[in-house]
């Protein structure tokens, strides 16, 4: 018997359905193990500028895409020092852990910061925000997020920009967890700054993040008295046309995200953005089939958020899935731990995985005590998955 649990725990299989980060296809975590190159060599140079060009693909812009050696809240604060001055008056949409990092970031470069604290999950309608913009007629930006990966909500970041663009602010969009997975055209809705981050719906490992700025923004870019060095956006538009960052590069990370551009621009973005939708109505299907209830009022193709369900502990949900049934999906944040769990489907995602979490869902919530009738979520799934065309 002990031979045999052994080698059971030796054959257990993981699944990582977490909404960052993402798993990552085979092709590109192969392209890590190539050996290195120098970052100021025509080589590397010609790997660099592909992928710049990719990333303009990928936030559908002309505009440059900059590289950044930093994980998504890099990017975050490269925006705000880049675009104002101390004293300057900035609106926060803040409805996650995601939309208050925009608040904590504002607050410590001195800007005088209206933050609106939306309930989790809730939306927030283009209407509300130009009610307050109407109030507040000197804000220099607003600053919001596509995707609230702490809660699985999208927001109306189309309809914010028609708001702001006649208030001649600026609109600046988290975009981390959504470009790729949710529609969010950074020319066609003259969004000013955008970023992105690697870990998500780009396919690759943590340590990348990407920043674009709209010929407008370029001109706050230019007044900007707050204090800046690595995060200076002048002096990476300086390198870009040398074809260069003005750094060191992460070489092997921008070496694996061409891989991953490659197989997204053969799929094709809108493509990649039918089938997050699609594997996102499946496991709403699935979850709501068990009786279970969504958090969001407008949830996206990035994750599902869930509800605890009365009288099972939020923290178990988590811990069991991992350890016996070796499924990862990510739980709630402070100041909600515990409240709700969120099931990925973002990234390199198939039905079949969605399949699994599902599964394992259905399992864990019978070992905690929830009744429900096994493959009733599966069932509900399936029939959204078979259905539709997925990659």
């Amino acid at each position: 018997m002990q031979n045999k649990g052994k080698q059971a725990s030796m054959i257990k299989k993981k699944y990582l359905i977490s909404p960052g980060p993402t798993p990552i296809p085979e092709s590109v975590l192969s392209a890590a193990a190539e050996p290195i190159i120098h970052h100021r060599t025509p080589e590397f140079s010609h790997v660099f500028m592909e992928v710049t060009r990719g990333l303009q693909y990928m936030f559908q812009t002309k505009e440059d895409v900059f590289i950044l050696a930093s994980t998504g809240t890099g990017a975050m604060e490269a925006a705000v020092v880049n675009l104002l001055s101390p004293e300057d008056e900035v609106i926060v949409l803040n409805g996650g852990k995601f939309g208050n990092r925009w608040a904590c970031i504002c607050r410590e470069y001195g800007l005088k910061t209206r933050d609106i604290k939306i309930e989790w999950g809730k939306d927030y309608p283009k209407e509300k925000l130009r009610d307050e913009l109407s109030i507040r007629p000197g804000f220099k930006a607003v600053f919001t997020t596509l995707s609230e990966t702490s809660t699985g909500a999208v927001y109306d970041i189309k309809g914010y920009s028609e708001v702001i663009k006649d208030k001649g602010g600026l609109l600046v969009v988290d975009g981390i967890s959504g470009i790729g997975a949710v529609p969010c055209p950074m020319d066609d809705w003259n969004i000013d700054v955008l970023i992105a981050g690697s870990q998500k719906a780009f396919m690759i490992p943590p340590g990348l993040s990407y920043i674009a700025f709209s010929p407008k923004a370029w001109a706050c870019v230019e007044k900007s008295s707050l204090p800046k060095y690595y995060f200076d956006a002048k002096s990476a538009k300086k390198s870009l046309k040398n074809r260069t960052s003005p750094y060191s590069p992460a070489i092997s990370l921008i070496i694996q995200q061409k891989k991953a551009l490659e197989i997204i621009m053969e799929i094709g973005l809108e493509k990649l953005i039918e089938h997050h939708t699609i594997l996102g109505k499946a496991t709403r299907a699935g979850v709501t089939a068990l009786g279970l209830e969504l958090l969001a009022d407008n949830p996206g193709n990035v994750l599902t958020a869930v509800k605890t369900p009365k009288g099972i502990d939020g923290f178990q949900i988590i811990d069991t899935m991992h350890s016996k049934y070796g499924v990862y999906i990510a739980g709630s944040q402070a100041p909600h731990k515990g409240e709700f769990f969120r099931i990925s489907h973002l990234g390199y995602i198939s039905r079949f995985d969605i399949i699994t979490a599902l599964s394992a869902l259905e399992m864990t919530l019978s070992d905690l005590g929830y009744k429900c009738e096994f493959g009733e979520s599966l069932k509900a799934a399936e029939k959204i998955l078979k259905e539709e065309d997925l990659l």
